[in-house]
């Protein structure tokens, strides 16, 4: 069948404001608050819960009147009458916390500090009108911690931080643990001893990104945590706090992929189920009071489920539902009588749309790693009755997570659905130093960018030629991110297999990189510098030099879209400023779309749906695949500046 066979599905659809965002029920029970445009910008919604859905949704009245970036997630105090909400200025990501009263009102700025960022670091039913903030308005690299009481707004210090990674408190928001960097990577985790800290155990540098607390129980005796000391994966281990810090019981663990996910009893804050993922998600039970649920939802045909949200007395769950060709769906499920309700689809427009399946394999690497990855297939050449095979060669987008220390994973993704209905195989690659399966295939990637870390893409790559899916012509690598930088170094290093790249707020000079890292990135500032080099010994900035796309821009030979926004704090503008220099100094062609109103990728909707505007126009005329005419008012209020255009 022809491309054309397959009904266009609108960007907008895709990427516009959804009807209605996520979903949280109050503490109590009472309401249901849930985001939505209002006049045409996401705010937050509330409406009382009624078994009927459309009901209640139907008397839903706006708590927020956000008239530019929009309000996308939010969470109920304790208190039970307050929303919270964090929101930045154009990208900045200097988060300030705002609290909507549900009985409305206006919105106050609970942390109005000037350059400073602030996020909840917890909150306890104890202490209900209060809530436990981390704000960095002392010391930029390092956030203090505050007690914040919700009705006045009055702020009470309750520790410094001295240059700690962050803090475990109990339900008297009182600190009971302390983790702190160390210079060779590894971290120390300290308890409170007077007025000072004493080690209560150590995590080698290895194992630092994969060992981290997850929750504290009510009496503040033992710490559960994922822990891969002694083991590959992170498994899901409890300590006694005041016992022997190297006996710790192994509750449960998975044998290929790590546990990323603890469902915890609201009242103990025990261990309930967990969750991992190697290709799909997995559910595993651990307390027999939620198997009974467990099972009645799996028999639901939800596709991939999980608790967005429970009520304090854990009687009503709202449900968020997902496969890989339907975006989320909430329900309400009330636990006594077993009763499943739908509230809303996220994004009903997309009911009957052309949706194409993602299917999951493992790629193996030049060096024997297994490399999970997803490909989508365009479902005019997706052949059903067979896995990962297509109907002829097509075009083909490489799409490189961020991260790097990240993944990608199997289920709805508006990207590979976008890509695949413009006629193009998408093929998402766990490359080494993804997140997920393990610590050594972590540290596979340790200073192994533009080098290993871009051999397992162009291995993925490969492998499609191999199965007839990529037309060895028509191949484009795109991401953002680290996946930016992916495709900066892929156009330099290998000029002629990709026919394009689009590079989305990609460093392109790993020693300007390293020197304009946020403040708030200090204590993790070993991490960075153990995947791309030490920026303070002379071995380390070389090794930067030699793996900075920028020195090789001359090289490349084939057309390159970069988008940047201008606040970015972690790839900063000089980032993609340099890369078009260098580019333009090699008479290399590209073009350059700055958003002055974003920060690190491209929130605002008419900007995000501007710059794929582009990026279809700009595959289409290097790849082959079809694009969807701007329409009327697609695109009002976007900010794009093309700096550069050599694609017109």
């Amino acid at each position: 069948m022809p491309l054309q066979t397959t009904d266009l599905i609108p960007r907008a659809v895709l990427f516009g404001n959804p009807e209605r965002g996520g979903c949280q029920i109050s503490p109590c029970g009472r309401w249901l608050a849930f985001a939505a445009p209002h006049q045409g910008v996401m705010n937050i919604w509330v409406t009382d819960w009624d078994a009927d859905s459309a009901k209640a949704l139907a008397s839903a009245r706006p708590l927020t009147n956000d008239r530019h970036r929009g309000v996308y997630s939010f969470s109920w105090a304790y208190d039970g009458v307050h929303l919270l909400y964090l929101q930045d200025k154009d990208g900045d990501e200097n988060e300030h916390l705002y609290a909507a009263p549900v009985a409305g009102g206006p919105v106050r700025d609970l942390t109005p500090f000037e350059d400073a960022r602030a996020s909840i670091t917890a909150q306890s039913r104890r202490l209900r009108d209060s809530v436990l903030v981390s704000i960095n308005n002392r010391d930029p690299r390092f956030s203090d911690l505050y007690r914040l009481d919700l009705g006045s707004g009055e702020l009470t210090l309750v520790r410094e931080n001295p240059g700690f990674f962050g803090f475990v408190v109990d339900e008297d928001y009182g600190v009971r643990l302390a983790l702190a960097p160390q210079p060779d990577g590894s971290i120390d985790i300290l308890v409170p001893e007077a007025e000072s800290w004493k080690v209560w155990r150590k995590i080698a540098e290895g194992d630092a990104p994969n060992t981290w607390p997850q929750a504290l129980s009510t009496d503040g005796r033992t710490l559960y945590m994922l822990d891969s000391r002694g083991r590959d994966t992170a498994a899901l281990v409890q300590y006694d706090i005041e016992g022997d810090a190297d006996q710790g019981v192994l509750i449960a663990g998975h044998p290929t992929a790590d546990i990323t996910g603890v469902w915890t009893d609201i009242v103990t804050h025990e261990p309930l189920a967990w969750t991992a993922t190697y290709e799909r998600r997995e559910i595993h039970v651990l307390d027999e009071r939620i198997v009974g649920d467990v099972e009645f939802l799996d028999r639901r045909g939800l596709g991939q489920w999980g608790v967005a949200s429970r009520t304090d007395d854990d009687s009503v769950w709202i449900i968020g539902a997902s496969t890989d060709v339907s975006p989320t769906t909430y329900y309400s499920y009330v636990r006594a009588t077993k009763t499943l309700a739908k509230l809303y689809d996220v994004r009903p427009a997309l009911a009957g749309a052309p949706l194409a399946r993602m299917q999951s394999t493992t790629i193996p690497s030049r060096d024997g790693l297994n490399m999970v990855s997803y490909l989508t297939l365009p479902v005019h050449a997706d052949a059903p009755t067979a896995s990962l095979s297509s109907t002829e060669p097509l075009p083909l987008v490489l799409l490189v997570h961020g991260g790097p220390h990240a993944r990608d994973s199997w289920g709805y993704d508006p990207q590979h659905q976008w890509l695949a209905n413009r006629g193009y195989a998408v093929l998402s690659v766990n490359y080494r130093a993804s997140t997920g399966f393990g610590k050594a295939f972590l540290q596979a990637g340790d200073g192994e960018w533009g080098r290993k870390m871009d051999e397992d893409l162009i291995d993925a790559v490969e492998w499609a030629i191999a199965r007839g899916v990529a037309d060895p012509n028509r191949i484009c690598v795109m991401g953002a991110s680290y996946g930016g930088y992916a495709t900066l170094w892929a156009m330099s290093a290998h000029p002629e297999r990709f026919a394009c790249g689009v590079d989305i707020v990609g460093p392109s000079n790993l020693e300007t990189l390293a020197a304009s890292i946020p403040p708030y990135w200090e204590s993790a500032k070993s991490q960075l510098f153990r995947m791309i080099g030490n920026a303070d010994t002379e071995e380390g900035r070389m090794l930067m030099k030699a793996r900075s796309p920028v020195h090789k821009a001359g090289k490349i030979r084939r057309p390159l879209l970069i988008g940047q926004g201008a606040n970015d704090p972690r790839v900063k503008q000089a980032e993609s400023d340099q890369m078009v220099a260098a580019m333009k100094a090699n008479g290399v062609p590209v073009t350059y779309v700055l958003f002055p109103d974003e920060g690190h990728g491209f929130q605002r909707p008419a900007n995000n749906i501007q710059f794929n505007a582009l990026t279809e126009a700009f595959l289409e005329k290097y790849l082959g695949g079809r694009r969807e005419p701007v329409g009327a008012g697609e695109v009002d209020g976007n900010t794009a500046v093309l700096v550069e255009d050599a694609l017109n």
